[in-house]
């Protein structure tokens, strides 16, 4: 855009007269189902805290007994002088718990799939992406300079004929594992095998489902089965419900090895603090042993999809944390989710670009730390309103 002023405020009007424009929520208290915010009591649906960590006691403690011990602060990245005995054992930690020989830390999920892609790929080599993946994956496949070729979403007889076509010697294979928008997971088993088949990159983002899914709470791979040979590159974010902050990368020792050396977002910019770190290994410590953490936040999921069922709101397929309701229009998309605040229910509008045009929806995400009765007045209020 032109540095003219005039040009940017005809932006912006244009983004209010298409009720596109976007605002921050201000809170005024923890991360929790019942909040403060804009000066006004909300029970929320909106918070990626699936499992209710980012306020719990015990997470709390450890990042304040770290904070005591080594400061706010990291002070440099972790090549220099900032990576501090929490964050080593932070990685230790969940290579174990994901069951992958290494794992590195990023500050945040958007740098760690910029920072890999970007080591992986270069021009005149080839990515082959989900339509609806996540805006950090798509970004980070154009700055790698690589071509990408998105396939229509989670079908996998679209993606076999591009690959089929494909003459390129290092390819790579870029999926969500939760879809952040729609709810629904990725067929990560077919995608190891036509990545295997391929002798591709199969890279797994599983932001939404680390900490929800599996046995044990180790996302997506972990309920699928699949190891560090099917699926070589796993992402996943520690601020969603592990309640934290910052991201990971797990694979090989190689890999790991590679990215320290080569992944940019790793190395030009400064470590979470050891206090994040400290409170992360507690999260995941709670995680593992809480298994009635998940299995709460599944009667939720369960309790909301049978209330809308027999009041006739359709629910996109979903059966993670992430439920939406697709509304079509942007306008009564907007004046939905402001006519429920109006009455103390907090449930953002998601608009276009941030998912296709016509598909405005209200995505609905729910936490452990809901109750049934938080579920029973959700869906009260939109039996009123929609």
């Amino acid at each position: 855009m032109k540095n003219d002023s005039k040009l940017i405020k005809a932006f912006l009007k244009e983004k209010q007269q298409s009720h596109l424009y976007r605002k921050a929520h201000i809170s005024r208290s923890p991360q929790q189902p019942h909040m403060q915010i804009n000066g006004k009591s909300m029970l929320t649906f909106c918070s990626n805290d699936y499992l209710g960590l980012a306020n719990h006691p015990e997470v709390l403690k450890a990042f304040k007994q770290a904070a005591d011990k080594y400061g706010v602060g990291s002070g440099a990245a972790h090549l220099i002088s900032g990576h501090s005995i929490e964050h080593q054992k932070l990685e230790e930690e969940l290579a174990e718990f994901t069951g992958r020989d290494r794992a590195l830390l990023f500050s945040t999920g958007y740098m760690a799939n910029l920072g890999v892609v970007n080591a992986l790929m270069e021009r005149g080599e080839l990515i082959f992406a989900d339509r609806l993946n996540h805006a950090s994956l798509i970004d980070a496949g154009l700055l790698s300079n690589a071509k990408m070729k998105r396939y229509v979403h989670n079908d996998m007889g679209a993606l076999q004929k591009l690959l089929d076509k494909n003459t390129t010697k290092n390819t790579m294979i870029l999926s969500d594992g939760v879809f952040s928008m729609d709810g629904d997971i990725a067929p990560v088993k077919q995608l190891a095998d036509i990545a295997r088949q391929q002798n591709a990159w199969l890279m797994i983002d599983d932001a939404h489902g680390f900490g929800t899914l599996g046995a044990t709470g180790a996302g997506l791979l972990e309920q699928e089965n699949l190891s560090q040979q099917d699926a070589p590159i796993l992402m996943a974010t520690l601020g969603k419900a592990i309640g934290t902050a910052g991201a990971f990368i797990a694979g090989s020792h190689e890999l790991i090895e590679y990215l320290i050396q080569t992944a940019r977002t790793y190395t030009y910019t400064t470590a979470m603090p050891p206090s994040i770190a400290a409170a992360t290994r507690a999260s995941l410590k709670i995680v593992q042993n809480e298994s009635e953490r998940r299995e709460k936040l599944n009667q939720h999921i369960q309790q909301f999809k049978a209330g809308a069922s027999e009041l006739g709101i359709e629910l996109m397929p979903s059966d993670t944390a992430i439920q939406p309701i697709v509304i079509g229009n942007t306008e009564k998309a907007l004046k939905t989710s402001t006519q429920l605040q109006k009455e103390g229910i907090l449930v953002t509008a998601i608009r276009p670009p941030t998912i296709p045009e016509g598909t405005a929806r209200l995505r609905v995400t729910f936490s452990a730390e809901h109750t049934t009765e938080d579920v029973a007045i959700l869906l009260m209020a939109l039996e009123k309103n929609l």
